[in-house]
């Protein structure tokens, strides 16, 4: 039961890394949207909990960059802050 919840795991994240890329290929949503960050975001950690189990570190790896990549980019939106007061 463990191994075919892993791979339907796996399986979703292919899913939402390939929607994301059919969405901003199809001009659907643009590269720096919040929407195709957050599906890369959401699939590669799919994924990575895919890979791990099965051993595959250089994809998990990929997947790891993946995510920094896209956390990245959701930070350095313009308007994006960091509430940094005692209050927040």
């Amino acid at each position: 039961m463990m191994e075919w919840s892993i791979d339907a795991l796996g399986w979703c994240g292919a899913v939402v890394v390939l929607l994301a890329y059919a969405l901003v290929s199809t001009r659907r949503v643009e590269g720096d949207s919040v929407l195709y960050q957050m599906l890369n975001i959401v699939g590669a950690a799919l994924l990575i909990t895919n890979t791990v189990y099965l051993g595959a570190y250089p994809s998990a790896f990929v997947n790891v960059i993946w995510i920094a990549i896209a956390g990245y980019s959701l930070f350095k939106r313009p308007g994006a802050t960091v509430d940094t007061s005692a209050d927040g």
